[in-house]
């Protein structure tokens, strides 16, 4: 129990940590992809406004027209339109900054209407010769595309004149490939650093996950000793009181109080007994034995007895199993199972109501089902049914004679036999226990 505790705990921990580490992730690789495309954006957007061509930048002004004269008037403060356009520019263009025209790694192909190429612009880049820039414009003036990426090249496509008037669409691709080339190394990087930080933590949470654990396991195994010491001294006493009664019977006869005394001396007995069993199944080091057995006769050789036991209460049990199915494990244990089932649904189910056991073969694994209608019971999930000395009803349970074990003692074995046990109600008057092995 408490190693699937620790287990929980690990799992649990890194799933945590991990959900946290990816949306951190996430999100700044997302962040970081997002300036990239929108700087590409506003160059771009830039070269368009300019009908293919980068402005030089300026400090104090915003931008100035690329032009050839020697006496443009760059020096002299703009009138209060030109103040206001610039400043709109400003605005619009956050991420650009005068050294924008001197990074920036761009060519235009200008394409006339009939799809041949009148012009190439590759003044601002080397990487690329005319005609592989002809080829690839060409290709998506004829694949209708306007925007997006070719490779490392982000581009978008104006529709300009020419010389003679004509109109003609031009492509402007900007060279991305230094800021993806970064991007995709952050991303890379981050991926490689999240995963070696995220086995660090896991290596301290298994570490300190024992020494935080240490008191709960101190306190279980204190509790497992109190229950096995604890049945080894109620067993002397019980079976003293058994023999004072069989004397007593044997002297004054058989009466309602004897009867009564026995019937509480089983009762703990068979509490104490299942306590036991549960410690010792509990015990991390605990094996059973596993041998190959007929699992279809098992369970109907422990089964067929209830038929009776049901008939005698006015219920109706009926058994449906699947012959030649096989098992390998504990055969007492499994017929426990059985047994304790069977006996849970007859005493907790309606007046008068209905029992069913079937047994088949799903695949590779065994299933087992024990049905059974009830007067009041919350609809969905029921596995705390399993939990120990757990009741749903006590004034039903102490009418059954029920102790809160029998479940806990199931679910025990199930587990023990690395097997599934599931309680379910789905309509709220009736339950289904379900074993797959």
């Amino acid at each position: 129990m408490i190693k699937r505790l620790r287990r929980r705990f690990i799992t649990i921990a890194m799933v945590s940590i991990g959900i946290v580490l990816f949306i951190i992730m996430a999100t700044i690789n997302i962040a970081n992809y997002v300036s990239v495309n929108t700087s590409a954006d506003e160059r771009l957007d830039l070269i368009a406004s300019f009908d293919g061509t980068m402005p030089k930048m300026t400090g104090e002004y915003g931008y100035k027209r690329d032009t050839n004269t020697n006496n443009a008037n760059n020096t002299l403060p703009p009138d209060d339109a030109e103040m206001e356009e610039r400043e709109d520019f400003r605005k619009n263009y956050k991420t650009l900054s005068a050294e924008t025209p001197f990074d920036t790694r761009y060519f235009t192909v200008s394409i006339s209407s009939d799809g041949s190429v009148t012009e190439a612009g590759l003044d601002y880049i080397a990487a690329i010769s005319e005609e592989e820039a002809e080829s690839i414009a060409t290709k998506l003036y004829e694949s209708g595309k306007t925007s997006g990426f070719y490779s490392y090249y982000k581009y978008t496509c104006i529709e300009t004149t020419d010389d003679n008037g004509n109109t003609c669409t031009l492509y402007i691709f900007l060279d991305c490939q230094n800021d993806l080339q970064t991007f995709r190394y952050f991303l890379v990087a981050s991926i490689l650093i999240s995963l070696g930080g995220l086995f660090f933590v896991f290596l301290l949470v298994l570490f300190f996950s024992k020494i935080m654990l240490r008191p709960i396991t101190e306190s279980y195994a204190k509790q497992k000793r109190f229950i096995t010491d604890a049945s080894h001294e109620i067993k002397t006493p019980l079976t003293i009181i058994d023999a004072n009664t069989e004397i007593i019977e044997m002297e004054h006869g058989e009466d309602e109080w004897t009867t009564s005394i026995r019937n509480q001396i089983k009762r703990l007995t068979e509490l104490t007994n299942k306590l036991v069993f549960l410690s010792r199944m509990d015990e991390e080091n605990h094996q059973i034995t596993r041998l190959d057995f007929s699992l279809s006769d098992a369970v109907s050789e422990t089964a067929e007895p209830f038929l009776t036991v049901a008939q005698s209460k006015g219920k109706q049990l009926e058994l449906s199993v699947e012959k030649g199915i096989s098992y390998t494990g504990d055969e007492s244990q499994i017929r426990q199972v059985v047994s304790l089932l069977l006996d849970n649904a007859i005493k907790y189910s309606s007046e008068n109501g209905s029992i069913r056991l079937t047994l088949k073969a799903s695949g590779k694994g065994k299933v087992l089902e024990v049905w059974n209608d009830s007067d009041d019971i919350a609809q969905g999930n029921q596995d705390v049914l399993f939990e120990r000395f757990y009741r749903n009803d006590a004034s039903r349970n102490s009418k059954t004679g029920g102790h809160g074990v029998g479940l806990s003692v199931v679910q025990a074995i199930v587990l023990a036999h690395k097997g599934k046990i599931t309680a379910r109600s789905d309509d709220g008057k009736s339950i289904r226990f379900t074993i797959i092995l």
